[in-house]
């Protein structure tokens, strides 16, 4: 069998397979698509029956839809997907149109399919993507959602959502905008406006109170994105995570931050006002013991200082973002030199690279510095190297100081707790460690090849 030529010329050019099959399951004819898509040869293919190439899984169900659309009286047609053979033995995914009323003139049925494989592949893939969120967005803490570009419609929300807001998944199903009953009224315009920027395209990073026990004293932290689809925002996702402990922990921080920087700064000050009167109405020795009073003093005033630099840092310190290293470490060296003029401190630097850091890095770099000079035997020489690697720039401190008691630095990286005969004596080496630990980055400590100086190392990531 044989279609007009005209016929012919417009199947052989259409991208799906067309054949013609007999009641019996034998092709009649294949178009130039059949060749295409299964690799095999037309004249050697006609006249084979289809069943013997469908896989042995889906044969039985395909050829009873067949059989079924040639017994029925009335037109009808039938959409069925399976597998297919192709001449290199691999499967071909079909999604074949049959229609029980058979031409005369073509002596058969026809039957169109289409190559879904690759569709089928992506839809399996996303099935297996979706199937795996479910399982995370069960087992997470975090609160995971997805609402429609005009919050009227709640898309995905999971379990976590009744943990922290109090209020079941299907009341916000229900009606979305409700959760905002549970937002604190002084940070409820905050929030609604974090909503119109995510409705109108841009991401948001927010953090407000929320009920949950009546009290409002539940943080969330929340960050949201916009999905774009053809230019317009179409669906908003974000994560809301409980962090009433961290901030907790800040206000501590706060407490304690204001507890030295106040109470223990205007003590220190009165009690070197009368060491300072102390010195000037005595004799010499009255006037050696101020002169210690106002040492150890001075001493605690520049911790109390340092205390604040900290909290500053594990509060309020922004994360890491792109810093000239040689403008750096330049720019230190020259403040170095200025304080401590007597000290001799030189920089080679031949990377010009920036590495990624928190702003702080600064005060860390500039502590390193301060002690090697303060604490060198006799005139300070201090060297600074700084060499790009793959992917981190490496900053070496050289001194000629005694080396640094080991209880100074072991407990920065030990998961000891601190004891009165294990820990740091002052808070300047834990300053420089938060620093180079929030900007992910390496701390090390070691001696000299002569020893006759300490090695401290900073590793820094590059930006690429």
């Amino acid at each position: 069998m044989e279609p007009p030529e005209d016929l012919r010329t417009i199947l052989d050019l259409t991208q799906d397979k067309v054949v013609v099959v007999d009641s019996d399951g034998h092709y009649q004819y294949a178009n130039a698509a059949t060749e295409r898509i299964l690799g095999y040869d037309i004249e050697a293919f006609v006249g084979t029956n289809t069943f013997e190439y469908i896989h042995p899984e889906d044969r039985e169900e395909v050829q009873s839809t067949f059989e079924r659309l040639v017994d029925i009286n009335e037109e009808l047609i039938e959409t069925a997907t399976f597998r297919h053979r192709a001449a290199d033995g691999s499967w071909i995914w079909f999604e074949s149109r049959m229609w029980n009323r058979a031409d005369p003139d073509l002596d058969g049925y026809v039957v169109s399919s289409r190559d879904v494989t690759a569709r089928l592949a992506a839809e399996r893939r996303q099935h297996e993507a979706e199937t795996q969120l479910r399982r995370l967005a069960k087992h997470t803490d975090d609160v995971l959602w997805m609402f429609s570009a005009d919050w009227g419609n709640v898309h995905f929300l999971n379990e976590a959502f009744e943990d922290i807001w109090g209020m079941s998944r299907e009341t916000l199903i229900d009606e979305p905008w409700r959760f905002l009953e549970r937002v604190h009224t002084d940070d409820r315009p905050d929030v609604k406006r974090a909503m119109e920027q995510l409705s109108d395209g841009a991401a948001i990073d927010i953090e407000y109170r929320v009920e949950r026990d009546r009290s409002f004293q539940s943080w969330v932290w929340v960050k949201g994105h916009p999905i774009v689809e053809g230019g317009e925002v179409t669906r908003v996702v974000g994560f809301a995570r409980d962090i009433t402990n961290r901030r907790r922990r800040e206000r501590q921080l706060r407490v304690l931050d204001n507890l030295l920087r106040h109470n223990l700064r205007n003590v220190l000050n009165v009690v070197l006002g009368h060491a300072d009167l102390a010195r000037q109405r005595a004799g010499p020795e009255v006037e050696a013991g101020m002169d210690a009073i106002t040492s150890v003093a001075t001493e605690l005033l520049t911790t109390v200082e340092k205390e604040r630099r900290i909290v500053e840092l594990l509060v309020e310190s922004p994360g890491p973002s792109p810093i000239d290293i040689s403008t750096l470490l330049s720019d230190l060296v020259a403040d170095a030199r200025r304080s401590y003029p007597e000290a001799s401190v030189t920089l080679d630097c031949s990377t010009a690279q920036s590495v990624f850091a928190i702003p702080e890095i600064r005060h860390a770099i500039a502590e390193l510095l301060e002690n090697a000079i303060v604490h060198a035997c006799g005139r300070a020489a201090i060297e600074i190297r700084a060499r790009s690697r793959s992917d981190h720039v490496s900053i070496r401190i050289e001194d000629t100081a005694p080396p640094i008691p080991r209880n100074e630095f072991e407990p920065l990286f030990s998961s000891r707790n601190p004891s009165e005969l294990y820990h740091g004596t002052g808070l300047g080496l834990w300053l420089v460690y938060w620093a180079v630990d929030l900007s992910n980055g390496e701390l090390g400590f070691g001696r000299t090849p002569k020893d006759d100086g300490n090695v401290v190392t900073v590793r820094l990531q590059t930006v690429r």
